[in-house]
């Protein structure tokens, strides 16, 4: 009777350990994890409430650095146009 049990218990485990690592058996662990989260309605919107407004932070952000990006961009530009300006006046000072 004991080496039966034995013999059971040391084919159990491996097998237990196999079916437990297996995707199906993570999936279900996923989904009982979801369950558990999705009935504290609170704790969702306040988690909405905290993305929206990380949305809005990174739209103003963004607008920033657009407009930096816009005025570097005239500045370079003008940059260019007055160095070519002095060029040609350079030129026909020396022809």
């Amino acid at each position: 009777m004991f080496p039966e049990l034995f013999l059971i218990l040391v084919i159990l485990i491996p097998l237990f350990a196999v079916v437990l690592e297996s995707p199906v058996a993570q999936a279900i662990a996923t989904r009982l994890e979801r369950r558990d989260t999705n009935g504290a309605p609170e704790q969702t919107i306040d988690r909405i409430a905290y993305l929206e407004a990380e949305v809005d932070r990174l739209t103003n952000e963004l607008m920033s650095l657009k407009e930096e990006s816009q005025f570097l961009h005239s500045l370079l530009t003008e940059r260019s146009r007055i160095e070519s300006g002095v060029n040609a006046l350079l030129r026909e000072e020396d022809g």
